[in-house]
C-alpha cells in the first residue's frame, strides 16, 4: 500500500531531482525540502474526521433480512437453512451477535471507502443441512473496507476451509447512518451476496451446480453499541 510517509518521501526525492543540489544554494535546497514536506502535509491534514467511531465494539449484532429467491434455491436444492452457535434465526431474518472489533463512519463522498473497520461475529453462523451432511459457515468477519465478508467452514464436524471469503456485500444500496434506540448506531442496506469460494464450495459438498456466485441471500442491518 502507498503510505503517506513513502508519498511524502517521494515528493521530497522528486523535487530534489527537478532541482539539482549542484545548481541551487543549500537554502534553496532546503526551501524545496520544506515545500514538499508542508504539501504533503497539507495533503493529510485535509481527510476528514469521522462523523462516527468506535474503536471496540461490544455489540449488537448483524441481522440479514433473507431474500425470497435464496430461501426459494435452497428449498429447491432440498437443502434446510439453520443456525450455528449464538445466531438466531425469526421472521425470515438470521441475527449474528458482534463480539469485537471496531468501526469508522465518514458523511458518504468525503473519504472512499466510507464506511471501514473490522466486525467480528464469533462463535455463530448458518448452517445448510441436506440428508446426513451438514454445511456450517461460522465465525463471520466483516470487512467494510473490502466489501467482503470471511469465515470458516466446517462440514459434518470437520474443517473444510478457514478465514475463506464467503458473501461478497454490495453496498450501493447502503443507507446513511442513522440512530437507534439505547446508545446504538445502525447501518442498513447492505447487499449481502454468494461468493464464488462459498458457491465452488457448497456445489461440491452438495453434488450441484446449481448454486451461484453473486445469488442474493439478504439484506444486512448492522447494529453497534456506541456507548463507552
Amino acid at each position: 500500500m502507498f503510505t503517506v510517509r513513502k508519498a511524502l518521501a517521494a515528493t521530497a526525492i522528486g523535487a530534489l531531482t527537478i532541482v539539482p543540489l549542484a545548481a541551487c544554494s543549500s537554502e534553496e535546497a532546503s526551501d524545496t525540502v520544506d515545500a514538499a514536506t508542508s504539501s504533503a502535509a497539507e495533503a493529510v491534514e485535509s481527510e476528514p474526521e469521522p462523523a462516527a467511531e468506535v474503536d471496540d465494539l461490544t455489540g449488537v449484532d448483524t441481522a440479514v433480512a433473507l431474500d425470497p429467491g435464496f430461501t426459494g434455491a435452497l428449498t429447491t436444492l432440498g437443502l434446510t437453512p439453520g443456525v450455528v452457535g449464538t445466531a438466531t434465526l425469526a421472521d425470515g431474518s438470521i441475527r449474528f451477535p458482534i463480539t469485537g472489533g471496531d468501526v469508522k463512519y465518514w458523511e458518504p463522498g468525503t473519504v472512499d471507502p466510507y464506511v471501514q473497520g473490522e466486525i467480528n461475529h464469533d462463535g455463530s453462523g448458518l448452517s445448510l443441512t441436506a440428508g446426513e451432511t451438514v454445511v456450517e459457515l461460522i465465525n463471520f468477519d466483516i470487512d467494510p473496507g473490502t466489501s467482503l465478508l470471511t469465515g470458516d467452514v466446517m462440514v459434518n464436524g470437520e474443517e473444510a476451509a478457514a478465514d475463506a471469503v464467503l458473501f461478497d456485500l454490495d453496498g450501493r444500496t447502503l443507507q446513511p447512518l442513522a440512530t437507534g434506540p439505547d446508545n446504538t448506531a445502525i447501518l442498513q442496506g447492505t447487499e449481502v451476496k454468494i461468493s464464488e469460494t462459498a458457491a465452488g464450495l457448497l456445489n461440491s459438498t452438495f453434488n450441484t451446480d446449481a448454486v451461484t456466485p453473486g445469488l442474493l441471500v439478504g439484506v444486512a442491518t448492522i447494529t453497534i453499541n456506541t456507548a463507552a
